[in-house]
């Protein structure tokens, strides 16, 4: 019997099924890729066999043992150990603290510091791993914190270890010094889940391969027996666009124009971007794409180059390039741009306040005249501006935010994943609104991962791979399977091959 045999899982969440009779099958010492585009079901499937949440049907065997209810705490004393994209590390503590988390060593009433280190120091150098068990976390490199939490899990005798995009921050380097860790820990029968869109390293690490598409398993085989064109054929398989937002419109002149801009996550970016175009960034998770936004608008600094909008060089605080006319809904909302316990007409309000700081008072009457035409135009379902933001769907707090940039007169508008974690009404609702701000003569950027969200809207689209655009499709050219092929870095691994 395999380590790892899931049969036939199903799960539903009310009337959404979202796994469909799926099955996976790991063995002992070997790296299985799981594949499958953002809600085929991958984290689903990962949820319920750690034990974060039940399935409806379906077997579950781990190590020849049946688990009809897998629990968190059981599941991680049978030896699985899931290490999330999200590091779930406490940079206030030592590394040797954060190895022996809730089982550490005492002596007699206390805790044996000395005995903590120097296991961790032998677990280190068993791994070949260079971290100095002293240091706290928060002096460690993102790689560090990745070695880190795989080493935790090893220290409890992880027999599955489950990795979740756990390159997307690494260097060419770390990912060579990872992926020689996994190759060392195959030869003493440890198994890995690897759950990654990028196709070289899929091909460089995996044996075997699952893929999933909406909620059921397209294919499963040996990674020799396949190639990037098939398993990327299978994750997006043929897709029905829809075209129903979408037309060509007339272009202005050029409104912003990037040169050789360098940055946290992105290199020698150049782009020109005209008044009423909207333009589509895409790519994986960690691409240099949201980076690169948060460089337009002064989030983050540009290490070189330059970012001209109108003809001039744009620098400074995010107040200066928000004067410069430049406005971005953030991809997380929930801390950047949701001010929590403040009315909807407060967090309306806000950026057009901070841009006229300047002056003594705040016109209320002028912010609600202005909301409430925002409110109809585009449509914020809400009873009343002096309730609280949170009592808001994320379809309605995200027409909040769209209505706060048009409070402030903004021309470059900036969405990253302008329809994240809203329905179906309202992502239509956005996605014409996006279109009426380009009509009007508003330049859009819009960074996505949703190739479909591309096409009803975009003019263009710039497919980012580790920093850098790599292709350029027009509107008419836009596929996934074209797409991903690009945001993989499928195509080189094939010419490569």
């Amino acid at each position: 019997m395999a380590l790892l045999e899931m049969n036939n899982i199903y799960k539903a969440f009310g009337a959404n099924k979202v796994l469909r009779g799926v099955s996976l099958k790991v063995e002992e010492g070997e790296v299985h890729a799981l594949l499958g585009e953002n809600g085929a079901g991958k984290s689903t499937l990962m949820n319920i066999m750690t034990g974060v949440i039940p399935f409806d049907s379906g077997d579950i065997y781990f190590n020849g043992i049946r688990y009809d209810e897998p629990t968190i705490e059981g599941m991680e004393k049978a030896g699985i150990a899931f290490v999330h994209q999200e590091l779930d590390v406490i940079n206030d503590l030592t590394v040797s603290d954060n190895i022996f988390l809730n089982r550490e060593i005492t002596k007699g009433v206390l805790l044996n510091k000395r005995e903590m280190v120097s296991r961790t120091q032998q677990l280190f150098n068993d791994l070949g791993v260079k971290i100095n068990p002293n240091a706290m976390v928060s002096e460690l490199k993102t790689a560090e914190k990745q070695l880190l939490e795989i080493c935790r899990a090893l220290y409890i005798d992880a027999k599955l270890l489950i990795l979740d995009e756990p390159t997307t921050a690494l260097s060419n380097d770390e990912i060579d010094h990872l992926f020689s860790i996994i190759n060392n820990l195959k030869k003493q029968g440890k198994s890995f889940i690897f759950i990654s869109h990028k196709m070289p390293e899929i091909f460089t690490i995996a044996d075997r391969y699952t893929v999933f598409r909406n909620g059921e398993m397209i294919s499963s085989g040996y990674i020799k027996d396949t190639s990037p064109q098939l398993v990327t054929s299978d994750m997006v398989g043929e897709k029905y666009v829809d075209k129903e937002f979408y037309e060509s419109r007339k272009l202005g002149d050029v409104v912003l124009e990037i040169r050789h801009a360098s940055g946290v996550g992105f290199e020698d970016i150049n782009l020109q971007v005209k008044k009423g175009e909207i333009i589509a960034f895409t790519g994986l998770a960690g691409c240099g794409a949201s980076e690169l936004l948060n460089t337009i608008f002064g989030a983050e600094h540009l290490d070189s180059g330059e970012i001209i909008v109108n003809g001039k060089n744009t620098t400074g605080s995010i107040t200066k390039h928000m004067r410069d006319s430049i406005a971005l809904l953030p991809a997380n909302r929930r801390e950047n741009s949701v001010i929590s316990g403040l009315s909807i007409l407060e967090n309306f309000a806000v950026a057009k306040q901070s841009i006229t700081g300047n002056k003594p008072f705040i016109n209320k009457k002028d912010d609600i005249e202005q909301y409430l035409v925002s409110k109809g135009r585009i449509n914020i379902k809400a009873e009343s501006y002096n309730d609280s933001i949170d009592s808001l769907s994320g379809g309605n707090k995200q027409k909040v935010f769209i209505g706060r940039w048009l409070h402030t007169g903004a021309d470059i508008i900036l969405f990253d994943n302008p329809t994240q974690g809203v329905d179906v009404g309202a992502k239509a609702e956005i996605y014409k609104l996006i279109l009426e701000f380009a009509d009007e003569g508003k330049t859009i950027i819009i960074n996505t991962l949703e190739i479909p969200e591309i096409k009803k809207v975009a003019d263009r689209c710039e497919v980012f791979y580790e920093g850098k655009i790599v292709k350029e499709f027009t509107h008419e050219q836009v596929n996934e399977h074209d797409v991903m092929m690009y945001s993989t870095n499928a195509i080189n691994e094939c010419q490569e091959g």
